[in-house]
């Protein structure tokens, strides 16, 4: 409902924002969800809230949902800043699971606690939130937590935010590279060592990524995966 998407090869249709996805059923599930690559729809396979949406609806609007007179407009605006705070908690709930990183561990508790403390915010306390000043303060611990999880491996390379749209990269030594905002459309990976690679905010949309060592790797979300090419000939 509340986002909008153009016709692509993403999107069968165009559809703007706060209005109705013709697919959308009167019980608000997709009719078409177990189709969606085949109808066109991959742009909504790849999609991820990250929790955002059921926490706005549930929580900040106490159940309500959008059809209810004057909520659709506070929930449109709000969805994306929950979004963020969620994806954010997501990062950092995963740099917790890192062992090596245990020396920030306790400012990442504190992360946590503090982002999900506001995430719990009224819906206009979430939207004259400065979300560029809290993430500015926990993007660093998770810089620390992948530079700590990766500092064993030597020579490592720094892809950070380069420009790797289709490179050729098949079979390379790429294991504790990062790729923090790389831009990967298209790359072929295939067969490449990328354990504990660190892929926080890279676009690897159609990368081919069959055969490629993933074990370990940092910040990968679900998202990617599906927006990768990950199995098949």
């Amino acid at each position: 409902m509340a986002p909008a998407f153009a016709k692509s090869s993403d999107f069968a249709i165009n559809k703007p924002a706060g209005t109705p996805c013709r697919n959308l059923g009167d019980d608000f599930r997709c009719t078409i969800h177990d189709r969606l690559d085949s109808s066109g729809f991959h742009g909504c396979v790849v999609f991820d809230c990250f929790g955002a949406g059921q926490r706005l609806t549930q929580e900040t609007f106490g159940g309500a949902d959008w059809r209810q007179p004057g909520l659709a407009g506070p929930m449109f605006m709000t969805l994306p800043i929950m979004r963020q705070l969620h994806e954010l908690m997501w990062y950092v709930t995963e740099a917790l699971k890192l062992d090596e990183a245990e020396p920030v561990h306790p400012e990442l508790r504190d992360a946590l606690a503090e982002t999900d403390h506001l995430a719990a915010g009224s819906p206009a306390e979430l939207r004259t939130l400065d979300l560029d000043a809290h993430r500015h303060r926990v993007n660093p611990l998770l810089q620390r937590a992948s530079e700590l999880a990766r500092a064993s491996i030597p020579k490592k390379k720094d892809h950070r935010g380069a420009n790797l749209i289709g490179k050729r990269l098949r079979g390379a030594r790429l294991r504790g590279a990062s790729f923090r905002g790389a831009l990967l459309i298209g790359a072929d990976l295939r067969d490449a060592d990328l354990r504990r690679a660190d892929f926080t905010g890279a676009d690897v949309r159609g990368a081919d990524l069959r055969g490629a060592d993933l074990t370990g790797v940092l910040f990968f979300t679900e998202s990617q995966r599906k927006a990768a090419v990950v199995s098949g000939g």
